[in-house]
């Protein structure tokens, strides 16, 4: 890996107040270099035998309380994860966008663009998240079946 991008996760994980370990690092790799919300699975493949899966799923779940992941559930229920904006926090997610799923490749894309409006909830309601998700074809698999 070049070392100004292994040291741009290095910034990252130390803004986030993370120790820069090559499991953290690796993960942050796979996950940035990637268009679409990666599955835990995916990762295992991609890490082999560098991380085990143990080490992989408490950096998840970290990087997630940090404000540097966000996870969302593809229409199989399976986890996803993607790297959050630059605003993100421990004490603050703003990932609260479209999410779009394929339902021929299962890959699920973060739509940032797509703009809504507020959800506004009923009094006494207080939400913790959104998950918005539209499933349908992606232009990959569109494209395919032309």
């Amino acid at each position: 890996m070049m070392k100004e991008v292994r040291s741009k996760y290095a910034e990252l994980l130390e803004k986030h107040g993370l120790s820069k370990t090559p499991p953290r690092l690796n993960i942050l790799s796979i996950l940035t270099s990637r268009k679409v919300a990666t599955p835990e699975s995916y990762l295992e493949k991609k890490l082999g035998d560098r991380v085990d899966r143990v080490t992989l799923y408490r950096t998840l779940k970290t990087f997630e309380e940090k404000g540097i992941l966000h996870k969302v559930l593809d229409q199989k229920g399976t986890a996803n994860y993607a790297v959050c904006s630059e605003k993100c926090s421990e004490h603050r997610h703003y990932d609260e966008h479209m999410h779009f799923n394929c339902l021929v490749c299962n890959r699920v894309y973060c739509m940032d663009e797509i703009e809504f409006a507020p959800v506004k909830l009923p009094r006494g309601f207080k939400a913790k998240s959104i998950n918005l998700t539209i499933t349908g074809i992606c232009r990959q698999c569109e494209g395919k079946s032309r």
